[in-house]
């Protein structure tokens, strides 16, 4: 075989096989764009080491119905924090509904409610949720209003379309003043 027969075979295989390399590297940085939409909020549960494994279910709940935050837990540095207790006033999240706050389970809540819908519920409103009490076991953001029985612990598709919305463009810097949601409809500002 001639040189100049191989180098001519050589060009004519790169020149055939370059549509397919452009079209591989052409999918890559879409795949890295949708990435790089996603907004993560970090989270600890050591101030609730009693609810760890339902705070950890209710942010898997939330990771598999939305796709513009992601809710991972760390144990330092985290912007949202669960902690556990006693309070007459139940469960509850003090939050500015971006990502960042504190969580407060209650002991006796707790025990009465679905732990897990209770954890998912409160985060919600750290992803900028309002509550709606008077919705059905359907609605996670209707929170104690179904009543004990309902085990809902996983937003509608109308919670996870506002999520996605709220979390479109990322992160943002909110200055909104922290404000703490108890199931009894009181919200406090701070």
């Amino acid at each position: 075989m001639s040189r100049k027969f191989a180098l001519t075979g050589a060009v004519a295989l790169a020149i055939a096989l370059t549509p397919l390399a452009a079209g591989t590297a052409t999918a890559a940085p879409a795949s890295t764009q949708q990435e790089a939409a996603v907004t993560t909020v970090y989270y600890s549960t050591s101030g609730a080491p009693s609810f760890r494994s339902q705070i950890n279910q209710g942010a898997a709940n939330w990771n598999s119905s939305v796709t513009n935050v992601r809710l991972v837990e760390r144990s330092s540095g985290a912007s949202l924090r669960y902690v556990e207790g006693n309070d007459p006033r139940g469960s509850y999240a003090q939050t500015n509904g971006h990502g960042s706050g504190t969580i407060f389970i209650d002991y006796t809540q707790a025990q009465q409610y679905y732990p897990v819908r209770i954890t998912a519920h409160e985060t919600g409103h750290a992803l900028g949720l309002p509550d709606h009490y008077s919705g059905p076991c359907s609605e996670l953001m209707s929170g104690g209003g179904p009543g004990t029985s309902c085990r809902v612990a996983v937003p509608n598709s109308a919670e996870r379309s506002r999520v996605n919305s709220l979390w479109a463009n990322g992160f943002a810097a909110n200055n909104a003043p922290e404000q703490r949601i108890y199931e009894d409809g009181t919200v406090l500002t701070f």
